[in-house]
């Protein structure tokens, strides 16, 4: 059975939460009690990255919404989704029928939220500081097709284009485009530590203990300039070490709302029992989890070990054992709520079949059983992990054409580790920058990809890559990005294992919940207050 035509992909702008915005009766009002909210995102200094919240380091998900909160960018993506609209612009606009040149015209008066005026140059500055430092963990990537930032007369940023790139209005709304003051954020090299200054709705200051974060408060910032409602004053980020610990405290009134990340069990008891006073909410989710190869590894350096390991592993046993009904097996790195999105996995491999394995590792010659091990980090994507590996290790072991042990590292190793090669197998997770298909594709098969592999593939870096940013309308595209996917199945330089579901619990009172986390899994902390539903 095809399953490509199983799911109708859904429009991207349609992703909106179905809940109806709560009334706010005393959101923002001066006095208003601290909102208080839990994480399970940890941010650590180490010798490999000393400086986890600066914009041009910071590539994760939780670094990225303490960034949001502090940091303005030229552009943001509106409440419910769709296409960029201006924030620290008053408008933009690609200027040329290629898409290369793209013009931002700022607002009138705005500056940094210690009052220092906000520049064109310092628009340049922050998006040039990105490329000149290329941190290997950072998001210059997403910036790469820039060739040249030009500034004129005092409101206005060209950013001219090495090729046409339709998605470049939702980079310039992620933090990687986030505007930084000069004095504050030196040129070429990181600013250590885990201060953030900018002209964004709040400004921050970090807790820290043994260079830890364990809380961050955010208080209004008055200066802010654009396109945002700040429906509250101050707002507190507790960060705990896990699931167990962050739900302790929302049923001790000590957390008013708790996001990423819930464990499965959490949201599956509160569906099947709500507690008193609290509200699950679920959300649209884009995450998607994988295994990555080092391509260049002797154990899976052949594309045949690659190919067997995704006809043998079960993705919706591991999804429904594993997440319940918080997970959905995937098929392809662009989920499909996501427009483009084609199952190519199970329409090249079809359902687990372990004699097809083995018949695809005979006919390239490779020994059995296939000994390497399955890596995962500990502390980053939430509690399940664990048993999601120990099950991926059975699924694989019981063919008998593998042999599969696993090791858990925690994140802050963990990261620096992946990147440098050091494992040949090892489980990730994608947030994506934007709720494009490009952003589910360019990162793992251009010469920047996250997650730094050997594989490379030059006619989707060289040909669909370029061709499918040349599309204005995006659903122009879906042809290009099916090609794209079909030779990620066929080539398995990652195995995309499952697509997840959000769920946020939230303590009764608390306004815009529906609204504080994107299917992106953004966090948009003004969307908060207090009031009655």
């Amino acid at each position: 059975m095809n399953r490509k035509t199983l799911v109708l992909p859904a429009v991207v702008g349609l992703l909106a939460p179905v809940l109806a915005a709560c009334g706010v009766t005393g959101g923002g009002d001066e006095g208003e009690d601290t909102i208080v909210v839990g994480t399970t995102d940890q941010f650590i200094a180490t010798k490999d990255n000393p400086a986890p919240l600066d914009p041009a380091i910071g590539y994760e998900a939780g670094v990225w919404n303490v960034l949001r909160q502090t940091v303005q960018t030229l552009m943001h993506v509106p409440r419910g989704g769709g296409e960029p609209v201006p924030d620290a612009a008053k408008s933009c606009v690609f200027t040329d029928t290629e898409n290369e040149s793209y013009r931002c015209t700022l607002r009138k008066g705005l500056t940094f939220a210690d009052g220092t005026a906000l520049t064109p140059e310092d628009v340049r500055y922050s998006v040039q500081r990105v490329l000149d430092i290329n941190s290997d963990s950072g998001p210059a990537g997403l910036l790469d097709n820039i060739d040249k930032i030009e500034t004129k007369g005092d409101d206005e940023v060209i950013f001219h284009l090495r090729s046409s790139d339709a998605t470049f209005p939702y980079k310039l709304a992620t933090p990687a485009a986030g505007i930084v003051a000069q004095d504050k954020y030196p040129s070429k090299s990181a600013r250590k530590g885990f201060q953030v200054d900018g002209s964004g709705p709040y400004t921050m200051k970090p807790e820290v203990k043994n260079g830890q974060v364990t809380k961050v408060l955010f208080t209004r910032n008055p200066k802010y300039m654009g396109d945002l409602e700040v429906l509250n004053d101050k707002v507190e980020l507790d960060l705990f070490p896990d699931a167990a610990a962050m739900g302790e405290a929302l049923d001790a009134k000590k957390v008013d709302l708790m996001t990423r990340t819930m464990s499965p069990g959490q949201a599956g008891r509160m569906l099947v029992k709500p507690k008193d006073g609290v509200k699950l909410t679920e959300m649209p989710g884009l995450a998607i989890r994988y295994l990555g190869f080092n391509t260049d590894a002797p154990s899976v350096k052949s594309k045949a070990v690659r190919q067997a390991m995704a006809r043998v592993i079960d993705r919706g046993a591991i999804a429904s054992k594993v997440y319940g009904t918080t997970a959905e097996p995937l098929y392809s790195l662009i989920p499909s709520t996501i427009t483009g999105h084609t199952n190519s996995f199970f329409n090249k491999y079809g359902e687990p079949d372990t004699a097809k394995a083995a018949a695809t590792l005979r006919a390239a010659r490779i020994d059995t059983p296939v000994k390497f091990t399955l890596h995962y980090t500990t502390d980053h994507y939430g509690p399940a992990t664990a048993t999601e590996f120990e099950m991926l290790k059975q699924q694989l072991n019981d063919s008998q054409l593998f042999d599969v042990t696993v090791e858990g590292t925690p994140w802050a190793e963990y990261r620096p580790a992946q990147k440098r090669g050091d494992y040949d197998v090892y489980g990730m997770g994608w947030f994506p920058d934007f709720p494009d298909p490009d952003n589910y594709t360019a990162p793992f098969l251009d010469k920047n990809d996250f997650l730094n592999s050997p594989y490379r593939s030059a006619v989707a870096e060289k040909t669909l890559i370029p061709q499918s940013r040349r599309e204005t309308d995006r659903s122009a595209a879906s042809k290009t990005f099916e090609r794209l996917q079909d030779i990620v199945a066929d080539d398995v330089p990652v195995l995309p294992v499952w697509q997840g579901k959000q769920y946020i619990a939230s303590r009764e009172g608390l306004t815009g919940v529906e609204w504080a986390v994107n299917a992106s899994a953004d966090l948009h902390l003004w969307e908060l207050g207090r009031g009655t539903a």
